[in-house]
């Protein structure tokens, strides 16, 4: 279900969400609880935290249309609750990258 919801999303951000905060974000994954009720959507986004802070409402602004579409799409009796969590993990690799490839032109010289 996660996947589909996944889908879903990534879709509407694309093409039918046009709010500016909403733009460069990407969806990473979503964790649906057992009981379907609760749906955490974890999306990231390179940018200052302001921008993060601005794309996090941006989505809370939007859940409504979101949960209406994703009711739509996937034939949903119930659509779970959305929670978007900001996932750093990329810029966290980025940053572990960007580190590596100092130490190792440090180590040629």
């Amino acid at each position: 279900m996660g996947g589909l919801i996944q889908q879903v999303l990534s879709d509407l951000l694309t093409r039918k969400l046009k709010d500016p905060r909403l733009e460069m974000i990407v969806i990473t994954g979503v964790d649906v609880s057992p009981d379907l009720k609760q749906a955490r959507v974890y999306f990231s986004r390179y940018g200052r935290p302001e921008e993060v802070r601005q794309s996090t409402e941006g989505l809370q602004k939007a859940a409504g249309f979101i949960k209406r579409e994703l009711g739509a799409r996937l034939q949903l009796r119930y659509v779970p609750e959305l929670q978007f969590v900001h996932d750093a993990s990329y810029e966290y690799g980025d940053r572990i990258e960007s580190l590596l490839k100092t130490l190792q032109r440090e180590g040629e010289e």
